[in-house]
């Protein structure tokens, strides 16, 4: 089984912020949950580096455009691995790997007669590089600007159109056939979009020129949402559609942030279906973050710096408050606050707590190993009941993007291990029952040692750490028996602490 995953082209126009790193880690804790679930992973990031935006930017800072994309690349390219994340390529839309599968997506469509050559007059933006029908605008002042304040220009130009209004029809069939797009209202609100009806879509700009150009027609560069989102094809071989990648992984599954999901879902899949490719497998859009109750912007000075967030909370801690703090979809508020409050409730005393006050009791009292048991009363019967619904539901919940729920179900299950060991109190079975002492930290054991295992895909650094104190090492990582108790003496290596409190 194959599984392709995609963060979005992140767009080289400003550095990384809390938004990039939020994206690249949910494609990461999916990526990696694949794998441990057996699936060959294909995960792919990179940067969309043409437009008239970048273009603008560069010459604002007096430099080549293709000297100023080759720093920002860098810095998001540089980000992945700090967020902990492993991925399997990095694209650039300047690499001519890309140019040659763009272009020849486009020839592809000229060629099936999807695209003619017109002219464009409309609201456009340069800000989101996106066009607006007058209806989706707001007017103040006398100006027209988009829902969410970007400035829009009134554009009259040569253009090449895709015929994306004959599409309609195809996209309305394919969401209503496949679900492809997470959550229910993003599925709904595109849904809605497409059943009032789609007009032709420019698809080339003679207005600047930082772009990849049109065949055939150097006086036009293509729009840049048909350039990058080429960005997934150029991956897997495009346009070379009988490699042994492409075929082992397209379609992919693309996540990406609410105020890219129309390109996503509605232009890309139509792109693709003019080109006989098959349309993406699903689409997760995610929300927006703000900063301590706050819209964030620069003008406000209260960007949120992965880096740093990193450097003073933990590596790990920063993953998990992202995804467990926010159902996958919602916007989300990151506090101060709240990442320490999460952050030692769950995973300093809940599991961090619990796998210390284990194991040292074990090496102390139980020469550091305890065997299987099966010698179980009606107590020990329910909690290995719980852990087989726990796991199903965890499953169901990675399977469609819902970490928080995932996260949720396993710290219940540590809450059931700590509130079980205060009930049997090994300490003092120790003394009046030995046997049934071994019993309770054989079942609390499987507790941690399974629950390590589901929370590896979000916090993988302490989860292998954990791990390793029960002598696991990382490649023997798997949900293969996840659901059923262990069968093997488990030894225990002397723990260390793990989540060292946030004050």
């Amino acid at each position: 089984m194959s599984y392709y995953i995609t963060t979005p082209i992140y767009y080289t126009n400003d550095v990384p912020h809390i938004g990039h790193a939020y994206t690249t880690i949910a494609c990461d804790i999916s990526a990696r949950y694949n794998k441990i679930n057996n699936e060959d992973v294909h995960f792919l990031s990179g940067t969309d580096e043409h437009g008239q935006k970048v273009e603008k930017a560069a010459k604002e800072a007096n430099i080549d455009p293709i000297k100023f994309v080759d720093k920002l690349s860098m810095n998001f390219e540089k980000l992945i691995p700090n967020l902990g994340c492993e991925i399997n390529d990095f694209v650039r839309t300047t690499e001519q790997r890309h140019i040659n599968a763009a272009q020849a997506l486009w020839n592809k469509l000229f060629e099936k007669n999807h695209i003619y050559l017109s002219n464009y007059e409309g609201w456009y933006s340069v800000r989101d590089e996106a066009f607006y029908q007058e209806s989706e605008l707001n007017k103040i002042d006398g100006k027209y600007i988009t829902k969410d304040g970007s400035p829009v220009d009134w554009v009259k130009e040569e253009s090449y159109f895709f015929k994306l209004s004959e599409w309609q029809d195809r996209l309305i069939d394919y969401y209503q056939k496949n679900h492809p797009i997470y959550p229910e209202s993003r599925y709904n609100e595109v849904l809605s979009f497409v059943k009032g009806g789609l007009k032709d879509l420019s698809i080339s700009r003679t207005t600047f020129n930082w772009g990849i150009p049109v065949p055939n027609n150097k006086d036009h560069v293509m729009y840049v949402w048909i350039d990058a989102l080429c960005n997934y094809l150029t991956s897997i071989g495009y346009p070379d559609i009988n490699n042994h990648k492409f075929k082992k992984f397209w379609p992919a599954i693309h996540v990406v942030g609410k105020d890219i999901l129309r390109f996503h879902a509605v232009y890309w899949p139509a792109f693709l279906m003019a080109a006989e490719l098959d349309p993406p497998k699903k689409i997760f859009a995610h929300g927006w973050w703000t900063n301590e109750g706050q819209k964030i912007s620069k003008s406000l000075g209260n960007v949120i710096d992965p880096y740093e967030i990193i450097d003073k909370y933990g590596l790990d801690q920063t993953r998990y408050f992202l995804f467990r703090e926010v159902p996958f979809g919602n916007d989300g508020n990151f506090s101060k606050k709240s990442i320490a409050t999460r952050v030692n409730a769950d995973l300093s005393n809940n599991y961090g707590n619990l796998i210390q006050r284990i194991s040292t009791f074990i090496v102390k009292n139980c020469d550091s190993k305890i065997s299987p048991s099966s010698n179980f009363i009606d107590e020990d019967n329910r909690l290995i009941e719980f852990i087989k619904k726990v796991t199903e539901k965890y499953f169901d919940h990675m399977n469609n993007m819902r970490i928080s729920m995932a996260i949720e179900e396993v710290m219940n299950l540590l809450s059931e291990a700590n509130a079980y060991v205060n009930s049997q109190a090994p300490w003092k079975l120790k003394s009046d029952d030995p046997e049934r002492m071994k019993v309770t930290l054989f079942l609390v054991l499987n507790i941690v040692i399974k629950s390590s295992i589901m929370l590896f895909p979000i916090i993988p650094k302490s989860s292998t750490k954990a791990l390793s104190f029960f002598n696991m090492k990382k490649d023997q990582i798997s949900f293969n028996n996840l659901s059923t108790l262990i069968t093997s003496e488990i030894k225990i290596n002397n723990p260390e602490p793990l989540f060292p409190r946030i004050e």
